[in-house]
């Protein structure tokens, strides 16, 4: 699948400000996609010519405040974690607000809570959603990654943090990067450190894109 990550307003938010044409929903529910984007002349460059989507769990590292499904034809730049188009059309906005946003950050914190000594009531506001204590949760998160820091410990209460602070949309992808770092950062001292680092990153990955898709009702 295709995504595009805009900003609440429907322009790019990862890289220039561009304002995309966004698809409208009819009354039965189905989508109307937006308008084919100008195409782009010139060669394609990443991050400087061309359209950018991302494909499949690539969307974890770019997540904001609108994602949407994207479309492209035509000529195609493949980098590593994103595609470099010259036309390209949105789709249907998918259904990602700042509660989903917030319940994926504390998944992925969650997922990662065995690899530190978690604050009782970081764990609850981890597992309950209670925006009275969201507050105390991210203090008492900060002050255990600081006193951690260096370890892997430290990303999981960074991740933690980062869900309990605030900025609901950027927090997930904070917690998605923070989660995938302290699993791959266990497995790696737990084996041979460069091996060990990337299946643990995959498989962190894989399981953060499953949950992104169950949250947006698509299929992984």
């Amino acid at each position: 699948m295709l995504f595009k990550v805009l900003d609440e307003n429907g322009c790019s938010c990862n890289g220039g400000s561009m304002q995309w044409s966004l698809p409208t929903q009819k009354e039965d529910g189905a989508w109307i996609p937006g308008e084919w984007m100008p195409e782009i002349q010139g060669a394609l460059v990443a991050c400087e010519n061309g359209y950018h989507l991302c494909e499949d769990r690539h969307v974890l590292a770019w997540l904001g405040p609108m994602l949407c499904e994207a479309e492209y034809e035509g000529e195609c730049l493949c980098e590593s974690d994103k595609l470099v188009v010259r036309r390209a059309r949105l789709l249907r906005v998918l259904p990602w607000d700042d509660r989903k946003a917030r319940c994926f950050a504390r998944w992925c914190a969650l997922s990662v809570a065995h690899l530190w000594d978690m604050p009782a009531i970081v764990r609850q506001y981890l597992e309950t959603g209670d925006e009275s204590i969201r507050d105390a949760a991210g203090a008492a998160a900060g002050d255990a990654a600081g006193a951690a820091a260096g370890d892997a410990a430290w990303d999981a209460a960074w991740a933690a943090a980062g869900a309990a602070a605030g900025d609901a949309a950027w927090a997930a992808g904070d917690a998605a990067r923070a989660a995938a770092g302290a699993a791959a950062g266990a497995a790696a001292r737990a084996a041979a450190r460069a091996a060990a680092g990337a299946a643990a990153r995959a498989a962190a990955g894989d399981a953060q894109y499953a949950k992104l898709c169950e949250l947006l009702g698509i299929v992984a």
